[in-house]
């Protein structure tokens, strides 16, 4: 979308929008992490505590477009936002591996879970609807830290899955090993967006354009670009 062409209201109406998603994201992972932090604790879970940081690092990600869009001129805060969302990224990738390093090589085993398997079938049904949401709104609005954000709520989905199936397979089959393995994709995919993220606020006019490749390349007059 032309961001001329949005009005002031519809702006408003938009970062409003942006401000209650943020705020629902916030309430659920808070939840999310005591949950999942202390059935981990009960379980010996390396598994379900990874899952609780991560809600940790949405939480910290999710804050940060709050405090952009508490701003009368969100616009200024993005740089700061992004670089918030990078890092994020960055460190929940570096648990994760590690984490699946250590169960991989028989270091921790995640044992049986139903508070697990619950969390992580509620959290399937909720994350993805956030993340859907606020992808829209930020695309309308044309706020990069906004679809950084909702990727980050996407990955939050990954690791929902990943979890998921882990404790399923590992409370029906025995197969320690499954959930690592996929945390281990779900890691290379947190990398990816975080370098999104990190550049999202240099190249082009429009930031949003780069993270969605809604505009071509030919459309872009900023040097670094051409380097993506």
């Amino acid at each position: 979308m032309n961001l001329a062409l949005l009005t002031p209201a519809r702006r408003n109406v938009l970062q409003r929008r942006i401000r209650v998603i943020v705020a629902i994201t916030i309430t659920w992972n808070v939840i999310e992490a005591v949950v999942a932090l202390i059935a981990g604790g009960v379980a010996s879970s390396a598994a379900l505590v990874g899952f609780g940081l991560d809600s940790i690092v949405e939480v910290l990600s999710a804050a940060a477009i709050a405090w952009q869009f508490a701003a009368p001129d969100p616009e200024g805060r993005e740089k700061t936002a992004l670089r918030v969302i990078a890092i994020s990224f960055f460190a929940l990738a570096a648990y994760v591996s590690v984490d699946a390093a250590l169960s991989l090589t028989g270091i921790r085993e995640p044992e049986h879970s139903i508070a697990g398997i619950i969390l992580a079938a509620v959290s399937l049904s909720v994350m993805p609807f956030l993340s859907l949401l606020e992808r829209r709104t930020g695309r309308e609005l044309g706020s990069a830290s906004a679809i950084a954000d909702s990727k980050q709520t996407l990955i939050c989905s990954y690791l929902s899955v990943a979890l998921l199936v882990g404790l399923l397979l590992n409370s029906l089959l025995g197969w320690a090993w499954a959930d690592s393995v996929a945390a281990l994709a779900i890691a290379f995919v947190a990398v990816r967006e975080g370098i999104e993220a990190w550049r999202g606020d240099t190249c082009c006019t429009t930031p949003v354009a780069v993270l969605t490749g809604e505009n071509s390349p030919d459309s872009c007059k900023d040097p670094c670009c051409d380097s993506k």
